[in-house]
Parts: C-alpha cells; sequence; structure tokens
C-alpha cells in the first residue's frame, strides 16, 4: 500500500495528490474486476484475433495431497508443481497447447501452478494475456508477470535468427527475481513443448550435490560449434570451464532450484558473459550459450525423454526431423518450424501432427455455437521405444469435472533492478 503523507495546509500538494488519485484510479479499479470467463479481451482489436476454446476440466487423482484451501491457492503452498513459461502474442498458440498437455497428463492437475512472465511492449496487454488464460482454462492457477525489457534490452547482442533476439527469451534468466521468494523451485518450459507423461515426475528429480538446474544433457554434440574462433583462441575464456567436462543441453525445458540460484548470483554471472559477448562476439545463437558458459558439465542429468527437442529443424531452414530414438515424455519443437506456422501453411512435418490435438486456437469463431468442438488430445504412450516417428501408442487419462473460477489482481513491488510490475493472481473460487 502506498500512503501519502502531506500538510493539510498545502493546498498545492492536495491538489497534486487529487490528480494523481484520478488518473490512477482505473488502475486500482482493476483490483476488484471481474475477467469474465466466457470472454475475452478486445483491446485494440487483439481479443478477436484469438479466440480458445475451453479446454476440459481436468482434476486431481485420488493419491493427490489434499488442498487445504480451495477458495484461494497460494503460490507459497509446498504441495505445487511450478512452472515458468513466457507469454506473448507471437507464441501464444504454442503457449496455450503446453499449459493443456500439462494439465491433460498431469496426475495432480490441481496442484500445478504457472507463472506467466508477458511481454512489456506486445500487441497484447497482459490483461488481454491474462484474460485468454483465464477462459480458456478456468480452474488454472496461474500468475502474469510483466517483463521490463529494460533489464536486459542492452545486454543482447545480434543473432542467426532475430527471434532469438526478442528479450522475452532473457526472462529465464531472472525466475529467481520475478518469482516471489517463497517459491524454492521451478520448471522452466518454452512455448514450443508438449508433454505426454506426468510432469510430477520431472518436477521430483533430485538435484545432486551443488547442482542448481537439471536438463537432459547431449554429450555426443559438437560443443564447440556453440561458441566462436574468438573465444576458442582466447587461452583465458577456453580455460572457463577448468576440470568441468561441458555437454550441450537445450535451456527450453530446466528444473531450477532457485535457493541455490538466489544464493549463487547466477542471473549475475550470465549478465557478465552477455556484456563480454557484446564486446568480444563470442557465441552467435542467442540466450543459451550464458547457460551453457556458466552451468555447462555442471548439471544433473535428465532423462532424454523429457525433451526430444529439434522438431522444429535448424535455426534457418526449419525442415523436418524425426524423433530421437527412446521413450517420449516431452516433445519440443525448437528450432525456426513451427508446428501451428506449418499446420495453418497446410505444409506440415509429419510430427506435427503430434502437436495438433493439443491446440485449442478456433480460427474466426466468435462464439459458443452448435459447431463449437474440443479437440481431444492424442496421447502417447511413455513406456514405448521410439526407432522411428511411428508406432505411437495410446493410454487413457482420467478427465475431469465442473469448477467455477474467478480471477483476482495483484501488484507486484516495482523492482528497478529485475522483472516485476504488474502481475495477475488467479485462483479457484
Amino acid at each position: 500500500m502506498v500512503r501519502f503523507r502531506f500538510r493539510s495546509r498545502s493546498r498545492s500538494i492536495t491538489a497534486v495528490l487529487s490528480l494523481a488519485c484520478l488518473l490512477l484510479w482505473p488502475l486500482m479499479c482493476l483490483g476488484i474486476r471481474s475477467f469474465p470467463n466466457n470472454g475475452v479481451g478486445t483491446e485494440s482489436g487483439f481479443g478477436y484475433s484469438f479466440r480458445f476454446a475451453e479446454a476440459p476440466e481436468y482434476r486431481n487423482g485420488v493419491e493427490c495431497p489434499a488442498s487445504s484451501n480451495r477458495e484461494f491457492v497460494s503460490s507459497c503452498d509446498p504441495s505445487l508443481v511450478h512452472i515458468a513459461m513466457t507469454l506473448d502474442s507471437e507464441y501464444l498458440r504454442g503457449s496455450m497447447a503446453a499449459v493443456h498437455s500439462v494439465l491433460r497428463h498431469a496426475s495432480c492437475p490441481e496442484h500445478v501452478f504457472f507463472h506467466f512472465i508477458a511481454a512489456e511492449f506486445d500487441p497484447a496487454t497482459p490483461r488481454v494475456l491474462a484474460r485468454l488464460v483465464r477462459s480458456t482454462f478456468p480452474s488454472l492457477n496461474f500468475k502474469v508477470y510483466i517483463f521490463r525489457e529494460d533489464t536486459v534490452i542492452n545486454l543482447i547482442s545480434s543473432s542467426i535468427r532475430q527471434a532469438l533476439e526478442n528479450p522475452l527469451n532473457y526472462a529465464r534468466n531472472y525466475l529467481g527475481d520475478i518469482l516471489d521468494r517463497c517459491v524454492d523451485r521451478v520448471i522452466y518450459l518454452d512455448s514450443d513443448v508438449v508433454l505426454v507423461d506426468d510432469i510430477h515426475k520431472l518436477w521430483n528429480i533430485t538435484l545432486t550435490d551443488s547442482r542448481v538446474i537439471g536438463a537432459p544433457e547431449y554429450c555426443q554434440a559438437n560443443f564447440q560449434k556453440y561458441f566462436t574462433d574468438n573465444f576458442w583462441s582466447d587461452p583465458v575464456l577456453s580455460r572457463v570451464f577448468g576440470s568441468r567436462k561441458p555437454c550441450y543441453f537445450n535451456t527450453g525445458v530446466m528444473v531450477m532450484d532457485l535457493v541455490k540460484w538466489r544464493e549463487g548470483n547466477y542471473r549475475r554471472k550470465i549478465e557478465n558473459w552477455m556484456e563480454l559477448q557484446r564486446k568480444r562476439r563470442i557465441y552467435e545463437l542467442g540466450s543459451l550459450p550464458p547457460f551453457l558458459l556458466v552451468f555447462a558439465g555442471n548439471v544433473e542429468a535428465v532423462n532424454h525423454s523429457w525433451n526430444q527437442h529439434g522438431l522444429g529443424g535448424d535455426n534457418v531452414k526449419g525442415s523436418c526431423r524425426s524423433l530421437h530414438p527412446g521413450p517420449v515424455s516431452l516433445l519440443h519443437w525448437s528450432g525456426k518450424g513451427k508446428p501451428w506456422v506449418r499446420l495453418d501453411m497446410k505444409r506440415p512435418c509429419p510430427l506435427d501432427y503430434l502437436w495438433e490435438p493439443y491446440d485449442l486456437y478456433q480460427p474466426h469463431q466468435l462464439g459458443r455455437g452448435k459447431d463449437h468442438q474440443h479437440h481431444q488430445p492424442l496421447v502417447l504412450s511413455t513406456t514405448i521405444s521410439i526407432g522411428t516417428s511411428s508406432g505411437i501408442d495410446g493410454v487413457d487419462v482420467n478427465v475431469a469435472s465442473e469448477a467455477i473460477c474467478a480471477p483476482g489482481f495483484w501488484l507486484l513491488s516495482p523492482d528497478t533492478a529485475t522483472a516485476g510490475l504488474i502481475g495477475f493472481t488467479f485462483n479457484r473460487k
């Protein structure tokens, strides 16, 4: 709460404060205003270009912990699984499909809490994005935060693909500052993934010793290609890995210990490498290399099933690719090609059809008439081994019922050093 102190005899100060109250009152009203569950925002006409079917309701299984307060789920509840994702108009369709897949396969979907980091300057305001999420997932527990792009904009260097220069790609660097201090662990997911396994399995992995993050490692990849000759030819820089045996890992799927992250000030360590990059040009590939420089060789190795990455092809052509051999828990369309774009262009890759059943997007549909349909997701078995992109079986998952939910609103204290300015909190009613 902001408190104003002033002298009663100062009419000028009173006048200024009165004017401020008039200007700020619309924002304060947002604290008590409900966003309708059956509609979407219409600011700048954006709401009409994105409409999504309401997802089926997913409820906890009998083995899930009982909720202590069904009316309000605090992000500090220790029984929650925390997931952080970015949210913007360009990748919104992918984000919705990702959330849908998480809920569909979670054994305790009511104990999943999403933290959405929204772009500060986006055609869709965070308020519109929050309405869209709420109307699509009425019982979802989530917050929407505004990511201040000036936090990182001066640290970003050019990349081999312009999309990799988006400031929102760097929001993962600041999760320790953006999220509540009581959130001591989070799973970060890119917006171009779908899960076909229970998110609780990934959540429950152990980060041993001093490891701060867990992710699938790919030690057979050519690690040297992620850095330029300027890096490898410098005798000081090239010794940064020391006794570590660095392996490539993809930052689109990570389990992060935020307690260790904050204590070790890893945000600053990543920023230091970004500052050096601006001066020396030691890598070409966006937000990934600083993570490799800080963590490669000291990552908790997660089973490869949790990041079947590269399905979007390379960063130039975005050509079709097949699955890696082995089990599948998460499909990741990293690379230039995105499944929703290729499907809309009528030029999909074979694996794009595995993403499509989670897509809730409704093109050119303004209401819920008799033609309204839900997509029923294809459920992939996580016990099968994939040698090719065929032969995927399905298993059934409990679907669920009806819960009535209403949104709320929450203001974060401004933090000029990090990211959060305004956040929307949504809980069950």
